[in-house]
């Protein structure tokens, strides 16, 4: 029987004696929930934790891409695409790639994320070749202009390595990758740092009335095993972001489940990069039909994933995510 500890997460100075730091950031723990499949949770107090797993909890996540990620980062989504769900058109060719990049860059973001593939529900496949010719001229632009990280949003090798050779540092697979399997072997030999992020199903058809056993343990089951298939490819753990994947093939409540509980994913002693930006279950519940319209809610629900120790944000609303972030830290 596989065991689960999700640790409690809190903040702030009145840290008890023995606490423990959570990813070595300044945020803590002195209990956690001990999972089993098909079973309730327990509360435990962390000195009941094995050791190996207490390690994977606590220690301190390596630079990735030259991010320090014991801070909060936020990722901002330059999509060169005519179709994405939110934004399909306003960034597509190089000039307004660059200047909506440039934008993000003065507003704050640690990182830009670049993608030629539109991955919303009912989204169908973009040929590698258009792909390529939408994202690799987008990112020798703005790498010719900033020094700021850049990862490219692709399934595909073809296109990771044309975005790698344009200036791209980071590959960030929606797939978790398992479409392309010429990706990893690409990334392990460039020692490019990576996401994976779990969907089930693919864009055209994962919201086709998803099904888990277990949302919680199965996505925390198939990160935790591409993370080990791609360290035994000769990727360094330490390299490896992870993405739980919400809107993802995952209905409102498994949406929601994962975000109550995002914090079981440090378990696996990666990076959370966490994406809910202007996401459909923001504007159902916040009752904002319009997509571009859910920045509050949007900044809501990522103030509570970091809050959870999640290091990286992808976010649309920037200038507005970067504030409420100062704030968040400094009341914290």
């Amino acid at each position: 029987m596989t065991d689960y500890y999700r640790p409690l997460v809190q903040q702030g100075a009145a840290r008890p004696l023995g606490a423990m730091p959570l990813a070595g950031s300044a945020l803590w723990f002195t209990h956690a929930e001990h999972l089993h499949r098909g079973q309730s949770g327990r509360i435990v107090p962390a000195t009941e934790i094995p050791a190996h797993y207490l390690e994977r909890l606590t220690a301190p996540r390596a630079a990735l891409a030259g991010l320090d990620m014991g801070r909060p980062h936020l990722m901002g989504i330059l999509n060169v695409t005519p179709d994405s769900f939110s934004d399909g058109g306003r960034h597509y060719g190089v000039a307004a790639a660059r200047r909506a990049a440039l934008e993000m860059v003065a507003q704050g973001v640690s990182l830009l994320d670049v993608g030629g593939e539109s991955t919303r529900p009912g989204a169908v496949e973009v040929p590698a070749e258009d792909e390529i010719q939408r994202t690799a001229p987008v990112i020798e632009a703005i790498r010719a202009e900033t020094g700021t990280a850049i990862s490219i949003d692709t399934r595909k090798a073809a296109v990771a390595e044309a975005a790698l050779a344009a200036g791209a540092s980071v590959v960030n697979d929606v797939s978790g990758f398992t479409f392309d399997d010429e990706l990893a072997p690409l990334c392990a030999e460039t020692r490019t740092p990576v996401c994976i992020m779990h969907a089930q199903g693919d864009p055209a058809t994962m919201q086709q009335d998803p099904q888990y056993d277990d949302v919680l343990l199965d996505v925390y089951d198939f990160l935790a095993a591409q993370v080990a298939r791609l360290v035994s490819a000769g990727l360094d753990r330490g390299q490896i972001m992870i993405d739980p994947g919400i809107g993802f093939g995952k209905t409102q409540e498994h949406n929601l489940t994962l975000l109550r509980n995002l914090s079981l994913f440090h378990g696996i002693g990666c990076p959370i990069l966490l994406g809910v930006s202007r996401k459909r279950f923001i504007g159902t519940i916040g009752k904002e039909p319009r997509a571009e319209a859910r920045g509050p809610g949007s900044i809501a629900v990522g103030l509570a994933g970091f809050a959870q120790g999640a290091q990286i944000l992808r976010v649309h609303d920037v200038a507005e995510t970067a504030q409420a972030l100062r704030l968040w830290a400094a009341v914290r």
